[in-house]
């Protein structure tokens, strides 16, 4: 895990992080005591994944000091304004045990689906109350989650702190090109969840155009998956539950893959999607307000 991103204010992220979006991780800290054995220093979580306790209670049982570990949550949505955002991150630090997180982020970019005319305002009342928490020194730096171009230009356009990362569905058939490519120009990193392709059958697993590139590269499919993202300067947070996997999905730095590979992967068909966009879907998830 030597190996790193430079984010637009100079600090660095790992080029892997270890992601907790998982109900195995809801109530057990061991698995995440496996990752931080295996080397993993950089974890996502939420408020929304209900896995911030044990996350805090595998980082206070590990001995790591606070500062070698990088810590990123975010608000959902019945957390966001700026009335709900001071009480979020006191809820968020309270289950991480801790005084500041390193990344916040707002979780999906609309409360309601497409006919909604105030989700501009809303992002914008809500990123200036996390600005805020940037000076009360209770959040190093923020980002997003699920913000597709349109809904990323509102936030640059009205910023007092930029964005540091972008956090999005991204994966071999689900690539999101134009996204990637807007948040690159804009000097934001684009994250890849579930970067090894989940869908309704874990299409990827068996995509023949993923198997044969396996095969050619002597890796796995879901080593394919990573440096795929990787080469495309995206970060991958992949989730793991045995020191197997999280081992696995670490060892993708020793192989390339050629440019006329990555762009037939870049042009798969659409694959494993998980069918929530940000525009039209509004996951329906319990609210977190009194967790």
């Amino acid at each position: 895990m030597n190996e790193f991103y430079t984010l637009n204010d100079g600090s660095k992220l790992p080029k892997i992080g270890f992601g907790t979006y998982n109900e195995e991780f809801a109530d057990n800290k061991d698995v995440i005591l496996q990752a931080i054995e295996c080397g993993y220093r950089f974890f996502d979580t939420a408020s929304l994944y209900e896995t911030e306790r044990s996350l805090g209670n595998a980082l206070r049982e590990s001995g790591i000091a606070r500062s070698d570990v990088i810590i990123e949550t975010k608000l959902w949505i019945d957390e966001m304004g700026a009335e709900n955002v001071p009480k979020a991150i006191e809820r968020s630090l309270n289950r991480l045990q801790t005084d500041y997180v390193d990344i916040y982020m707002i979780h999906w970019p609309r409360q309601t689906g497409a006919d909604d005319e105030d989700w501009k305002t809303l992002d914008i009342e809500t990123w200036r109350a996390m600005e805020s928490l940037v000076d009360q020194g209770k959040v190093r730096r923020l980002g997003l989650s699920n913000f597709l171009p349109h809904h990323l230009k509102n936030i640059l356009d009205n910023c007092r702190i930029r964005p540091v990362v972008d956090q999005l569905e991204l994966h071999p058939g689900y690539s999101q090109e134009r996204a990637v490519a807007f948040c690159l120009e804009n000097d934001v990193i684009p994250m890849a969840w579930s970067p090894l392709g989940r869908g309704r059958e874990n299409a990827t697993i068996g995509n023949s155009i993923l198997v044969k590139l396996a095969k050619k590269y002597g890796k796995s499919i879901q080593q394919i998956n990573l440096r795929f993202l990787l080469q495309k300067g995206i970060l991958p947070i992949p989730k793991a539950s045995t020191p197997e996997h999280m081992k696995s999905n670490m060892d993708v730095f020793d192989f390339e893959i050629s440019e006329d590979d990555i762009s037939m992967l870049s042009c798969m068909p659409q694959t494993a999607w998980l069918e929530e966009h940000p525009d039209f879907v509004i996951p329906d998830r319990k609210s977190n307000m009194n967790q």
